[in-house]
């Protein structure tokens, strides 16, 4: 079913990206017929998202998408305690209320479901009951016994990335990795169709790595210097048990000739590298700069503060004030624990592809997280 999906959903990207030219649908095409609204909601590792779009009602011809509303809720659904859960909860029915009150989207236009981290975090923990008493609970909060939520495997969520982010001229050369909260998914499409999926995935992402470090801290000793000595034990465990494997193994030698990486590491990444380049979603890097970027993240956080990176910009720059405001939101967003361990595995996963795959070029995508849970959805209008 999912092999009907057509890339065509570009909303996120503008028209000229650097070398990886992706498009951006939104921008370049005026719906021509009056809009209809829906909303996906996801449950994610690190909280709830809600992304509302437009879809004009040839929809299931030419999937036409602009992007309405993109927001999130932190919550920490991966600690698996009760009040990760009830806070979960309440951000899952808010923004629920929130489409159906604000935007006026009938529950039918609703899609919600829980993302592969999370499942995949659940298992490793055995704590797969939370993420049923969240359905069963948010299902009597909504009094709709029969609201359909689904709990994403990697492979699915993994494909409809692809097709969700990775524009159709880009489609068969691009490996797309995409860091979550709680896991990492990705893959390829190797046979020049989009039935034929490669998947590529590991059991670590920038929470669930962050929440590995904390668990190792000693009571004793929760300083910086220590959660970096813990972090450095997590990324290798992961690396020498799941990472070169998973390179190695990728199969993408012969047919990717770009290395994408998306998922919110990759935005906070990309500003704090590159904050000159605010205004293209898709940012060129190499190993060397993240590898920088990582280190300094530990020995010179203040370095990133939001003054000192307007720095690279000129004074007369009209982005300036924009600039200011996605560093911050950045910094809001993850911490430097977090934007350290997110870092530290990018790093990891980058090594080996850097080792392998000399002559790739490495990317960053900013506006991924609306790109699955899009692709979900004309998914399942295609198929109605």
């Amino acid at each position: 079913m999912l092999y009907k999906i057509r890339g065509r959903l570009l909303f996120i990207f503008s028209a000229v990206c650097l070398a990886f030219q992706f498009s951006h649908a939104q921008n370049s095409t005026k719906l021509k017929y009056a809009p209809s609204l829906y909303a996906g909601i996801e449950v994610g590792s690190k909280g709830v998202k809600l992304s509302i779009v437009d879809i004009a009602k040839s929809a299931k011809t030419n999937s036409a998408f602009t992007i309405v509303k993109d927001t999130s809720v932190n919550t920490d659904f991966i600690s698996f305690t009760d009040p990760s859960s009830e806070a979960t909860l309440n951000g899952l029915y808010n923004l629920y209320q929130f489409a159906t009150e604000q935007y006026k989207i009938p529950s039918a236009n609703i899609y919600t479901v829980v993302s592969s981290g999370v499942k995949v975090q659940a298992e490793k923990d055995a704590k797969l009951n939370f993420i049923n008493n969240l359905v069963e609970a948010f299902r009597n909060k909504i009094n709709d016994q029969k609201r359909k939520v689904d709990v994403i495997d990697a492979l699915q969520e993994a494909r409809l990335s692809h097709l969700g982010i990775v524009p159709d001229n880009k489609r068969y050369t691009t490996f797309l990795v995409d860091i979550g909260s709680g896991n990492t998914k990705g893959g390829f499409f190797p046979n020049g169709n989009t039935k034929d999926f490669k998947l590529f995935t590991l059991t670590w992402g920038t929470k669930s790595v962050a929440n590995a470090a904390e668990k190792r801290l000693d009571e004793s000793d929760k300083t910086l210097a220590n959660y970096g000595r813990q972090l450095q034990r997590v990324l290798s465990t992961a690396e020498n048990s799941e990472i070169i494997y998973a390179v190695n193994s990728s199969g993408a030698y012969l047919l990717s000739d770009n290395i994408a990486f998306s998922g919110g590491i990759a935005w906070s990444v990309a500003t704090l590298t590159h904050p000159e380049l605010y205004d293209r979603p898709v940012v060129p890097v190499t190993f060397d700069e993240i590898k920088e970027l990582n280190e300094k993240l530990y020995t010179n956080f203040n370095q990133f503060s939001p003054d000192i990176l307007l720095r690279k910009l000129s004074s007369n720059d009209p982005q300036r004030d924009a600039v200011q405001k996605e560093v911050k939101r950045v910094l809001q967003v993850f911490d430097q624990k977090a934007l350290m361990a997110g870092t530290g595995l990018l790093v990891k996963m980058m090594r080996q592809f850097s080792s392998i795959y000399e002559t790739k070029q490495f990317y960053l995508v900013k506006n991924g997280q609306v790109g699955w849970i899009s692709a979900y959805v004309d998914q399942t209008l295609i198929n109605k």
